[in-house]
């Protein structure tokens, strides 16, 4: 009795102390949360050179991380509007001496690098410095640092001037293997989304639509280029074609960069700018740091304008993803927003590949909603195509930069026949009993009838349709301009606004500008929707989900193939595609 007492005593001794310190840490944990909200207004910035890190990708959304008082991480990270909006406002701040640019490989699309350079240019107009510095420059980089004063690179380092290249995976070959059969339907000759599962390589229609936007985007490179380096863009063109930068040194001998320079020569440099001494600290503040201190600083006025922020493929139903648009999700924000008195007008920020037909169009319903109550202007990121375009039709006004990439206006269903697999490569058959001609239809364990496959290519025409007369309407085109722009191509936004798929070039800032126009503001505060990324939020329904380990599996799968994972995801993706109709883009592009 007395070894149970102890045994018992002991454990429940443990109980407690395991329960005060759980305690302990959630009210360390709310009060660390509680100290970041109430210093907000308080917050002061100490460094004088504001660094720009190209290297991290930078969503359209902001996140926060309440977790990060208990580490050394940041407690936010900057969404792409909240990054140009600082550099604007830094322009005028007497504490910012000048920007830093860090460079290297970058993940962030050429619509993201060409806001983020315009908003650089616009700080020169300060007469502040500029600097950007790199190990390894490539040419999505560059791109962004040509708003610099001067680009150094490493002695030894790698730097990229050698034109565009897109290069996509075919996987009929596989299929073939495994004896897989795809059923494949599609609406438009350029509907590209479909062929790494019918043929082997590209068809000539697909590779025109590359080519084509390949072109716009090098002629945006190469003039930002030229203009940098103060020669001609046939000269920069000429250097790409033949090969010329292949060491630091014939960086240098061409003018592409300024110099070579070690990470402490530059150090040295940025000391110098800012009237340092050599034995003294630099004061850098990072661009997250920066923007969470001064979000919300410029704004004035009690009426708003409502940026919605659209990230990721659309997908039906509840969000489970941080860069997912999902149609039951989203509904809720654009319903808050046509409901708030407050809110004048809306400016919605896409980003978006497309994705689900159904969803698209859901999304396209209650935005049509919200219109009849409110001025809505469309800004277009990275991507704004396929569903991303469908969305973006009952707006007054679209504005795309020059390097997004956008219309693909066309539909696609698939389905995949794996009765061979099954019975020839695992032993499986199949075997029915049916009161109906359809009644197992859509299947996966058997070829689809004739009568079956028009079903499918009629859903695909008839969506396609109810596509084209929403461009139609939404952009005041007949049906016969519209088709001739249709049939699935992209385009970039250079050649969108040639042939009336937006309004006007330019980034969020303009497409804001225009909104206040339209809604005849001259003051107003501009506030961003949906909430940014809370990281411990998703952490919790993480838990609630049981999906950590899923999560550590990934990641753990992403750092060992590389950029194999990119292709495994996309096979995996076929499964929420299978018998649907579907509005994607051909491929998530990879301009290199």
């Amino acid at each position: 009795m007395k070894e149970f007492f102890r045994s018992f005593f002991a454990s429940l001794l443990a109980i407690m102390v395991s329960g005060v310190l759980l305690v302990g840490f959630f009210f360390v944990l709310i009060a660390a949360v509680a100290k970041s909200v109430t210093e907000k207004d308080n917050r002061t910035v100490t460094g004088d050179i504001l660094v720009l890190d190209v290297t991290k990708r930078i969503h359209e959304i902001g996140e926060t991380n309440p977790l990060a008082a208990f580490s050394e991480g940041q407690s936010y990270k900057a969404g792409l509007y909240d990054i140009t909006n600082a550099i604007a406002y830094a322009k005028d701040d007497d504490d910012i001496k000048g920007i830093y640019i860090k460079l290297g490989a970058t993940p962030n699309g050429w619509a993201t690098l060409q806001e983020l350079q315009y908003a650089l240019l616009d700080f020169r107009e300060s007469g502040k410095f500029i600097y950007a510095y790199g190990e390894k420059i490539t040419q999505g980089a560059y791109f962004a640092a040509t708003a610099a004063d001067s680009i150094f690179l490493n002695p030894v380092g790698d730097i990229e001037l050698k034109g565009f290249a897109t290069v996509l995976s075919f996987f009929k070959g596989t299929l073939d293997k495994l004896e897989v059969e795809p059923e494949i339907f599609y609406a438009g000759k350029f509907k590209s989304a479909t062929e790494p599962f019918r043929t082997d390589k590209m068809s000539e229609p697909n590779r025109l639509q590359i080519r084509a936007f390949q072109e716009d985007m090098w002629q945006e490179f190469v003039t930002a280029a030229a203009e940098y380096m103060g020669v001609g863009a046939d000269t920069v063109d000429r250097l790409a074609r033949s090969g010329a930068i292949q060491f630091p040194s014939d960086a240098v001998k061409y003018g592409v960069i300024d110099g070579t320079m070690y990470a402490d020569e530059v150090e040295t440099l940025l000391k110098r700018r800012t009237n340092r001494k050599q034995k003294d600290d630099l004061k850098m503040v990072s661009i997250n740091e920066y923007c969470d201190a001064v979000k919300g600083l410029n704004n004035t006025g009690t009426d708003r304008i409502a940026v919605l922020l659209a990230e990721g493929d659309i997908v039906d139903g509840e969000q489970d993803n941080d860069w997912q648009i999902a149609s039951r999700t989203i509904r809720e924000e654009i319903r808050k927003l046509r409901d708030n008195d407050k809110v004048k007008a809306v400016v919605l920020r896409v980003n978006s590949p497309g994705g689900s037909a159904l969803a698209s169009e859901v999304i396209l319903r209650e935005l049509k909603l919200l219109h009849e109550r409110k001025p809505l202007i469309v800004s277009m990121g990275n991507y704004a195509a396929s569903g991303g375009y469908y969305i973006s039709t009952a707006a007054d006004s679209i504005f795309a930069m020059p390097n997004t990439i956008t219309g693909s206006i066309g539909v696609f269903g698939m389905l995949f026949n794996v009765g061979s697999m099954m019975k020839n490569k695992l032993g499986v058959t199949f075997d029915e009993e049916k009161n109906a001609p359809f009644a197992d239809f859509p299947t996966a364990f058997r070829p689809l009838t004739p009568e079956e496959g028009q079903l499918m290519q009629r859903s695909i025409d008839t969506i396609y349709n109810t596509f084209k007369g929403h461009v139609a309407e939404g952009r005041r085109l007949s049906p016969e301009m519209v088709d001739s722009i249709a049939q699935g191509r992209v385009w970039t936004g250079t050649s969108a606004l040639r042939i009336g798929l937006v309004d006007g070039l330019g980034g969020l800032d303009r497409a804001i500008g225009s909104a206040a126009d339209i809604a005849k503001l001259t003051s107003y505060r501009v506030v961003t929707y949906p909430q940014p990324v809370d990281k411990l939020s998703t952490l919790m329904k993480r838990f609630n989900n049981n999906a950590e380990a899923k999560a550590a599996i990934q990641a753990a799968m992403r750092e060992e193939l590389g950029a194999g994972y990119e292709w495994l995801d996309k096979l995996r993706s076929l499964q929420a595609m299978n018998g649907r109709a579907m509005m994607a883009m051909p491929f998530v592009l990879s301009v290199q």
